[in-house]
């Protein structure tokens, strides 16, 4: 009975990394895959915000190229290699909506509730996020890693133009931050009762959102200038136009994130199975 016990514990054990792996992408900046010691930094900060093998995970690098072909259209500006710091990770098989983790000890700008704002956006209204750096950073440019690592685990690329969408609505969000004297969470608590409105009703025009903009912004106690009405507006009205784009991303997302979920249910029988036989075993053996 012991040595058949043991044989199926050994097989389970060999059987499990098979299934933790699924659904779990880390994107590192190609500035901090270059450096060992920022690896490390980075690698153990998503371990002790996870409870998953990162052994086993699937690892890409996000490259300046990648980053500029986004960025230099909305804000201009474009970064070498070792600028591109920002790392991330994503867990498909979180089941319970979103959850975004921000390093706020490196991560001194945009918050969670900025980047959910932009990740609902390209559609991604589901997972577990965590986004950090190994030096000091805005967090605006890790919006391109924790989308690809979203294109990684679900295996499709999310449309170019909804990704400049949502990086336009980080960099807004951010500069009006910046501009005003309202903290970051209370501008992008803005955006989001914004952005529901837009997208209940539908609404792609400018200046049919500016409207919306503007009396959300009032009822908040958030002054805004005209321009910074107008910026907001122009950013949700290019979000809303690029969702037609996104059928095919969110179709497989949701299949990804079915599959993910029923990995990670089977994932948890198994060491249900194994306790249960680690505890006949221990039985036995004080037989």
């Amino acid at each position: 009975m012991k040595r058949v016990l043991i044989g199926i514990l050994v097989v389970l054990m060999a059987l499990t990394p098979i299934y933790s792996a699924s659904g779990l992408v880390i994107t590192l900046g190609e500035g901090t895959n270059a450096n060992s010691a920022y690896k490390n930094t980075v690698m153990d900060y998503f371990k002790s915000n996870t409870d998953k093998d990162l052994d086993n995970s699937t690892v890409s690098v996000i490259t300046a190229a990648e980053v500029n072909s986004i960025s230099q259209n909305i804000s201009g500006a474009t970064y070498s290699s070792n600028q591109i710091l920002s790392c991330a990770l994503v867990d498909l098989s979180y089941s319970q909506g979103i959850k975004i983790v921000v390093d706020k000890s490196k991560i001194n700008l945009v918050t969670p509730k900025m980047y959910e704002n932009a990740l609902r956006s390209t559609g991604i209204t589901n997972g577990y996020v965590v986004v950090t750096s190994p030096v000091s950073a805005t967090g605006e440019s890790a919006l391109a890693g924790v989308l690809k690592s979203y294109e990684t685990a679900v295996g499709t690329e999310i449309p170019e133009e909804a990704k400049q969408a949502a990086t336009q609505e980080i960099y807004t969000q951010s500069n009006i931050a910046n501009e005003t004297n309202h903290t970051p969470d209370e501008i992008a608590n803005l955006f989001e009762k914004v952005q529901t409105e837009v997208q209940n009703q539908n609404i792609t025009n400018v200046n049919d959102i500016k409207v919306i903009v503007i009396n959300v912004a009032n009822q908040m106690n958030i002054n805004l200038t005209d321009q910074q009405a107008e910026q907001i507006a122009s950013s949700l009205s290019n979000a809303q136009q690029a969702q037609g784009s996104l059928d095919q991303f969110k179709s497989s997302l949701q299949n990804a994130t079915q599959q993910a979920s029923e990995s990670q249910g089977f994932l948890n029988q198994i060491w249900n199975y194994l306790d249960s036989l680690w505890t006949q075993l221990q039985g036995l053996v004080g037989q």
